[in-house]
């Protein structure tokens, strides 16, 4: 899946295709929000009516809660923000949101606590839990993912989200700063002479003394990002439609070609989800692959959450060339 750098006008075009639609009412407030209603279409074909710009808002999802966050929105509720502060830190949170539950359950009795005007969410959720929660106040649920266009999602959710909370000003900003991002990381990638480069990113778990590895292809968010700047995915796997996720072991490892950078995120709050630098290390078929034995295993840096939004790839890019380009 190698893409060229998406220009603005191309980014813009797509943005309004995948974004759900909106409108509203231009009449605003001192704070320069609009004070009218607003009425969009969300990632589920679904109208979601609001009487003005949300601002007690509730997210069921980390990276709703990163676009939140970087659109200047403080969440008054995030589902398990102790774990989002810790594989998010690339985009923190900037207050002390209460604690919902569980990203896949969250808790309805909570967040109707918190009487918010405005509820987050993403297709991943179960529709039963979805129907629970627009007992409690609007919904919009943004699509997770998409394998035909990772960017353009991330984009686009976005987009809508700014739409429903009234920070569209701020969503340019956020766009504008990504692509400034991509251009600088493909600049750097090609004055190292490593446009075309074989790499490849996977995470990995250890369950029962047994590693499982998860490559993320060519149709993944961290896959397209990293054919955007220059270099190229090496994995043969599949992924699944949406995430562009596959699924390999050890041995998968080596249909590889020789020549790959290899790279990873480790998290040191859970040692089961950083087995490169653990259960591996003494690992007869990892220790014998062409890119381990010439070094080209690299831990990019912590708290960069794989399926973010704008920050977390900004992140991305940055670690990703440092770590090649040293």
């Amino acid at each position: 899946m190698r893409r060229t750098l998406l220009t603005a006008v191309t980014v813009t075009a797509a943005a309004l295709a995948l974004s759900s639609c909106g409108t509203t009412e231009p009449a605003a407030d001192s704070s320069g929000k609009s004070s009218e209603a607003i009425t969009l279409t969300d990632g589920t074909g679904a109208k979601v009516e609001l009487d003005g710009p949300a601002t007690k808002v509730v997210a069921t999802e980390w990276n709703v809660v990163e676009s939140l966050v970087s659109l200047g929105v403080k969440p008054v509720g995030v589902a398990d923000p102790k774990g989002y502060n810790t594989w998010d830190s690339a985009v923190p949170l900037t207050n002390s949101p209460k604690d919902i539950g569980t990203r896949g359950e969250p808790s309805m009795d909570t967040v109707a606590s918190l009487k918010p005007d405005l509820i987050v969410t993403t297709t991943d959720l179960p529709a039963s839990a979805v129907k629970q929660l627009k007992k409690v106040a609007p919904v919009l649920s943004v699509k997770s993912a998409d394998g035909a266009g990772q960017i353009d999602r991330m984009l686009g959710n976005v987009d809508l989200i700014a739409e429903a909370t009234g920070t569209t000003e701020k969503a340019k900003t956020v766009r504008a700063d990504f692509e400034a991002k991509v251009a600088e990381g493909k600049k750097a990638i090609a004055d190292a002479g490593l446009d075309g480069a074989d790499y490849a990113f996977a995470d990995g778990y250890v369950t029962s003394n047994q590693v499982s590895i998860r490559p993320y292809t060519a149709n993944s968010l961290l896959g397209e990002v990293a054919e955007e700047i220059g270099l190229k995915n090496a994995w043969t796997v599949k992924g699944d439609a949406a995430y562009g996720l596959g699924s390999t072991d050890v041995e998968g490892l080596t249909d590889l070609p020789d020549d790959t950078r290899f790279a990873y995120i480790g998290n040191d709050a859970d040692d089961n989800a950083t087995p490169f630098t653990g259960v591996l290390a003494k690992n007869s078929v990892w220790k014998s692959l062409p890119f381990v034995k010439s070094g080209d295993v690299h831990r990019l840096d912590d708290g960069i959450w794989m399926f973010g939004g704008p920050g977390s790839m900004s992140a991305y890019i940055d670690s990703l060339v440092d770590a090649l380009t040293k």
